[in-house]
């Protein structure tokens, strides 16, 4: 089956062919950093990471790029309200983000561009709109002329028959009955305090739209493959972002659309009065760890709204437990005798795995495949019938899944807490040995405590971190 998508612009799925061979560039939407993240804005980055890892596992060269917006309407609000500069302000949500990257086991963007270190480009962007026909200014302030652009809309789905052409918005955000001339720079008033920029088209600063424009050419190209996002971004920012790269360039700005379906919580709309609104931290102190939140919010197809809940969570950590242990498990087997059946597992759950994941990111249906494949392998471990080889080949295929999944644990065997942990179980087992249950019931006890779990087998004493 042939990588398809199903591109947001068509509304149908198509097969994926890069503009260059062999490579893929990609834009994603990072976060405006007035706060932070909660986790309906991860599961937008999480699929992201999916998606970026297995156009890597099939071997494409990607190029990601994820910005951050570092200068809107909530930011100066937020950062005057604080009376703290606008510097000050974001770097707290800016380390805090990119300490949650990391807790969900995101692999890094390969350029992660601030707005505001592009305002040159976003005044360039707009001296050029503006020759073209498609912006002009107004005391000071520029907007975007929608009636000058033909396909306005058409990302969205806009009836413009219905729609007032020639009004115009300055703020960042708006509706969809609100679509008029927006805002590309907005001339300096005493509000911003010290929020603003001299520039050849006035003091001022910009609006949020032209940012990812201006920084999607610098990094990628006037013409790049893929632009994602959540489906709260399609309008206004990405039909906005379409307008401007394309106004000022008078070509197709990207091939393929991608947009996330929204995420609930407890089968409704997060929200701080209803007192559903979490943060990744906030699930953390609760005695998640990253990776649990990781596969609750992956294993739903991206296009699909996820319905988010503890008992979800619970289940994500049972099935992380089976999806580990399994690993490890296969790591510490010997070998018995082969009754070649495994080669044959195998080649069945790469193919099922492929077409999953081809078929437009369906990482429901490859975890399926991938659950089965488990179970398949431990059958023939209990019978005997794996070999040495095929235990090896089992392995290859796991650890190819999750170089796309990344579910493991990651556990190293220089952790800190390691040598304590191998001692305490050396420990425990001399105390049984000497017939000293009591202790050794006690070092298995303040271990747990820990959130080290001990696993006795006739091959020893294994521990994993409770997740």
């Amino acid at each position: 089956m042939a990588l398809r998508f199903k591109n947001s612009f068509s509304r149908v799925k198509e097969d994926f062919v890069p503009i260059e061979d062999g490579k893929v560039k990609i834009y994603t939407c990072g976060p405006t950093v007035y706060n932070f993240q909660h986790i309906g804005n991860f599961r937008t980055f999480m699929w992201g990471d999916i998606l970026r890892r297995y156009l890597k596992y099939k071997k494409y060269d990607v190029t990601y790029v994820m910005n951050i917006t570092d200068i809107d309407d909530k930011i100066i609000r937020d950062s005057q309200a604080q009376k703290k500069s606008r510097k000050e302000f974001i770097q707290t949500y800016v380390d805090a983000f990119l300490e949650d990257l990391d807790s969900l086991g995101f692999l890094k963007p390969d350029v992660q561009p601030y707005a505001t270190d592009h305002i040159d480009g976003m005044v360039e962007m707009i001296q050029k709109l503006v020759e073209r026909g498609f912006a002009y200014e107004i005391g000071g302030n520029y907007y975007y002329k929608i009636s000058a652009f033909k396909d306005y809309g058409k990302l969205a789905n806009l009836d413009m028959d219905g729609l007032k052409v020639g009004a115009r918005v300055s703020a960042d955000e708006y509706e969809k009955d609100s679509a008029s001339d927006f805002a590309l720079w907005k001339a300096y008033q005493e509000t911003d305090g010290d929020i603003f920029w001299d520039t050849p088209i006035g003091k001022g600063r910009p609006g949020w739209h032209i940012e990812c424009s201006v920084m999607s050419q610098k990094y990628l190209g006037n013409h790049f493959d893929i632009h994602t996002g959540g489906v709260d971004l399609m309008f206004p920012h990405h039909e906005n972002e379409i307008a401007q790269s394309e106004g000022c360039t008078g070509s197709k700005s990207v091939n393929y659309w991608l947009h996330g379906e929204h995420l609930i919580v407890e089968g409704k709309k997060m929200s701080k009065s209803v007192g559903n609104f979490f943060t990744l931290r906030d699930i953390i102190e609760k005695g998640y760890a990253g990776v649990v939140v990781r596969y609750l919010l992956s294993s739903t197809y991206y296009r699909q709204q996820l319905n988010f809940t503890f008992q979800g969570l619970d289940a994500a950590r049972s099935s992380l437990e089976r999806y580990n242990d399994f690993i490890t498990n296969l790591e510490s087997y010997a070998g018995g005798e082969s009754d070649n059946s495994a080669a044959e597992f195998i080649a069945k759950t790469k193919k099922g795995f492929e077409d999953a994941l081809d078929d437009d990111l369906n990482v429901s249906g490859a975890l399926g495949v991938v659950f089965d494949f488990i179970r398949d392998i431990n059958r023939l471990k209990a019978e005997n019938k794996l070999s040495a080889d095929e235990r090896d080949n089992a392995l290859t295929a796991m650890l190819s899944f999750d170089s796309v999944l990344n579910f493991r644990y990651h556990i190293s065997s220089d952790d800190s807490d390691s040598s304590e942990i191998e001692s305490l179980i050396q420990q425990r087992a001399d105390a049984k040995k000497n017939k000293d249950f009591a202790l050794a019931d006690k070092i298995r006890a303040d271990l747990l405590e820990q959130g080290i779990i001990l696993e006795d087998s006739r091959d020893g004493t294994k521990w994993k971190k409770k997740v």
